[in-house]
């Protein structure tokens, strides 16, 4: 159950959601793995290379070279939950182990059967980000900033009229997050490698001018070249996507402590949309007939959340959990409002009662 507490309680007055498309919890615990760090399971053009970027003795060795900021900052100040090694499970509960049906479960709470597809179709249901949006003093303070074209309808501009970056087709142009300046011009002039998807760097530097401008309370971060280069059958750049992500995550951080809006009352969850499959070829693909790609990890960082570290033994935790754990730093009840959706996760809050 989750701890009660009131906003009075509470020092986050900000919170940020990053998720990693598609990061395997594997890698976040125990670093590159070792038999796809070879051309034939990994695509990996250049082995050498690699092995001296990201190849350690240990697994912990190996997860620190991969993953620094979590595992410094993290590891010491926040709590880390899914090694499955050590009976810390995260899992998805909608069934389908893919993107949409994991964000909406990630956003709302609950799995929903009529998500099956990652079509582009509205969402029917209210996100989290939609709800926080009515409520008082969060009006207005709500961004989302995500590289996939489907996240408009995944949260349902037309409805909610969230602000979102990119908006990507016209009719949510209205809704379109205005980000002038060089990252505009990176955008018109780099070339794109996928047509749904725009480049992780390009989302970094546009959120951090944005936060830098408009201060934002509520913010939505979502990276896609780990789910992409791991479809690929890529793992060196899957490993190298990861590595950015990591570094984007720590200089965000290091921006809003230097900003006196979000110093010691902001934080970060970051989390994965679904796992992936596990050995020489199925680490590439997710899916309903995937085994293991349940499987999924969560860290948090903030003022609120016991410096506990990675966790071990404790839960199994759901992504349907996120929705209420958001709004609950932010002194919010959503699992009382939807109570189908999960409750929040009871460890990520400091009861100061």
């Amino acid at each position: 159950m989750l701890v009660s507490l009131q906003a009075g309680q509470l020092k986050t007055e900000n919170v940020f959601l990053i998720i990693s498309d598609g990061f395997r919890w594997q890698e976040v615990f125990t670093g590159a793995e070792a038999g796809l760090m070879n051309e034939t399971n990994g695509g990996v053009k250049n082995p050498k290379a690699l092995n001296a970027e990201f190849w350690r003795d240990t697994p912990e060795a190996r997860r620190q070279a991969l993953l620094p900021f979590i595992w410094s900052e993290a590891q010491r100040h926040g709590q880390i939950f899914g090694n499955q090694a050590k009976g810390s499970v995260v899992s998805v509960t909608n069934g389908k182990k893919f993107s949409y049906p994991g964000y909406n479960e990630i956003l709302t709470g609950r799995g929903d059967p009529r998500i099956d597809s990652n079509d582009k179709k509205p969402n029917p249901n209210e996100t989290v980000f939609e709800w926080l949006n009515k409520r008082s003093g969060l009006r207005g303070r709500v961004s989302l900033l995500g590289t996939w074209d489907v996240f408009p309808y995944i949260f349902n501009i037309e409805r909610s009229r969230l602000p979102i970056w990119p908006s990507w087709e016209i009719q949510f142009e209205q809704s379109r997050i205005n980000i002038s300046g060089i990252v505009n011009d990176m955008v018109r002039d780099t070339t794109p490698i996928w047509d749904d998807l725009t480049y992780d760097s390009l989302l970094f530097h546009a959120a951090t001018v944005h936060v830098q401008r408009k201060h934002p309370r509520v913010v939505f971060l979502g990276f896609g070249e780990t789910d992409e280069w791991a479809h690929a059958g890529r793992y060196d750049l899957y490993l190298t996507a990861a590595h950015h992500v990591d570094d984007f995550v720590r200089r965000l951080w290091i921006t809003t402590q230097n900003m006196r809006q979000y110093r010691d009352k902001t934080t970060f969850i970051l989390t994965a949309d679904h796992g992936r499959g596990s050995g020489p070829k199925a680490w590439r693909d997710h899916g309903e007939k995937v085994e293991g790609a349940e499987g999924d990890w969560i860290a948090i960082i903030g003022p609120d959340t016991p410096p506990l570290g990675e966790r071990t033994d404790v839960g199994p935790i759901t992504e349907s959990q996120l929705a209420a754990t958001i709004a609950a730093l932010l002194g919010e009840d959503f699992h009382h409002a939807f109570p189908q959706s999960g409750a929040g996760i009871s460890d990520a809050l400091t009861d100061r009662k």
